[in-house]
């Protein structure tokens, strides 16, 4: 278990920040699915300290066949720390990035927007919540 991502962290509740809701649960788990799977396949499992996928309680508009979506982004947290007082972002090759983007935005229902984010510790804090 102490091994499973994200432990110790944020479990779905923080993660899917304001209105719980099922489709952003369900978005929430299947994005974060992909980034699980993604960085296991790539080498990433066990090298990062903690990795999660967040969806917020906004929109964006966006663009999904051929016409006009107004869906969720979601966010990629990828960080190591010594302490969880401090942290630094994770690397992530730009490539495997843009794929698990396009998983991300091809295979999850609602997504329309996937973001990196690149704040360390101090100032952000590990979680999203």
């Amino acid at each position: 278990m102490v091994y499973r991502q994200p432990f110790p962290g944020p479990g779905l509740g923080v993660r899917c920040t304001g209105a719980i809701t099922r489709d952003r649960l369900e978005a929430l788990r299947e994005s974060d699915a992909i980034l699980r799977e993604e960085f296991a396949a790539n080498g990433l499992e066990g090298k990062v300290w903690q990795y999660f996928t967040i969806v917020p309680d906004y929109k964006s508009t966006g663009v999904k066949d051929n016409k006009r979506s107004w869906d969720w982004p979601v966010i990629i947290r990828a960080v190591n720390t010594r302490d969880a007082m401090t942290a630094t972002i994770e690397e992530i090759p730009y490539k495997l990035l843009h794929h698990i983007t396009q998983r991300i935005i091809t295979e999850v229902p609602g997504v329309n927007r996937v973001l990196y984010d690149l704040t360390p510790k101090p100032t952000g804090t590990i979680e999203w919540e």
